[in-house]
């Protein structure tokens, strides 16, 4: 299983982000890419959103910065908001980063769980969904074919034009970041795509049935088992102790949910809420490394088998300090227990 991490250069504090100084807090996010790289990790993924707590408005620029800062992991999106792109350019941008990094880079595209993308880049909210399938379609296109011919109803028509550069892969990997949708599920499952699941909340068991449809769609349309990976994205940290992890972790963990909360009509997050979601089959990550590497397994199962699982780490306002610490026992303790 790959081991990995997300994140969304994030602030969630109001107080901390009036403080923060952006080109030390850019800087410092890419310090903790190189030392996941150094510390054995396989996958470390940047994700994009357009608001003033996050960092990550251009995803595939952070990531050329530390392809030049490293050597082995793989660099992807978590996730591209394709719906409010241009897919001509975000290929463009990634076979660029799959150059730089010598055959790296990867891509999670998604609808994104955020909506701010949507009118800064002039696009109708009401065409949330016809607008991400007609641009994964041409992202795909793009990817398969040097030269294109394709219309749709959202962008000028190609003509027999050719997309360069072409990426240092043969096949640019390009995952389906989905939520919880059974559509999502049995679209990814029917392109033969790999899927990364956000399980952020709840019990990630109850996403068994919508992993079932994705492998039963994919089948159906004539892919294999290894085609049809399955990728498990969820709020996690590790700490020396259970103790310290919960200690380290739950005071920024709880206002940033309560926070988000207020926006998405959630409720307030309590300790009886957040025990909850630390229990045997809860979405948090939380834990010494035994902990954690059991959990993640258990997770595994219930989903009938992951090849990928990465913790997001930003929304718990931890300090780029024990963010170092977390990722050095995220490689050296956490990925062997799981791959031993």
């Amino acid at each position: 299983m790959e081991i990995g991490i997300d994140s969304f250069a994030a602030v969630f504090s109001n107080e901390k982000v009036a403080e923060r100084d952006d080109a030390l807090a850019m800087a410092q996010l890419l310090d903790r890419i190189e030392a996941a790289d150094k510390a054995g990790l396989d996958v470390f993924g940047i994700g994009e959103h357009h608001r003033r707590e996050f960092l990550d408005s251009a995803p595939a620029v952070i990531l050329a910065a530390a392809a030049a800062r490293t050597s082995r992991i793989r660099l992807t999106s978590a996730v591209t908001v394709l719906s409010a792109l241009d897919p001509v350019r975000a290929f463009q941008s990634f076979a660029t980063l799959d150059l730089i990094s010598k055959g790296r880079a990867e891509m999670v595209v998604g609808r994104g769980s955020s909506i701010e993308a949507f009118p800064l880049f002039g696009f109708d909210l009401n065409d949330y969904d016809a607008l991400f399938l007609e641009k994964l379609d041409l992202l795909l296109k793009v990817r398969d074919s040097e030269f294109i011919t394709w219309s749709g109803k959202f962008r000028p028509a190609l003509r027999n034009l050719g997309v360069y550069p072409r990426p240092a892969q043969h096949r640019l990997p390009v995952w389906l970041g989905v939520g919880g949708t059974p559509e999502s599920f049995i679209h990814a499952g029917t392109l033969g795509l790999p899927l990364m699941v956000a399980v952020i909340g709840g019990e990630t068991h109850q996403f068994r049935p919508l992993v079932d449809l994705y492998r039963q769609a994919g089948k159906k349309a004539g892919f294999s088992a290894q085609q049809l990976k399955v990728g498990l994205h969820s709020l996690g940290y590790v700490g020396n102790t259970n103790e310290e992890a919960v200690r380290d972790f739950y005071p920024g963990y709880a206002a940033s949910m309560t926070k988000i909360g207020k926006e998405r009509g959630w409720p307030e997050m309590t300790r009886g809420r957040f025990e909850a979601q630390m229990g045997e089959k809860g979405a948090l990550v939380v834990g010494d490394s035994t902990e954690v590497a059991a959990k993640i397994m258990r997770h595994s199962e219930a989903l009938g088998g992951i090849q990928r699982f990465t913790f997001q780490m930003d929304s718990a306002d931890l300090s780029h300090e024990t963010l170092l610490k977390s990722i050095e026992l995220i490689g050296k303790k956490v990925s062997p227990l799981i791959n031993k």
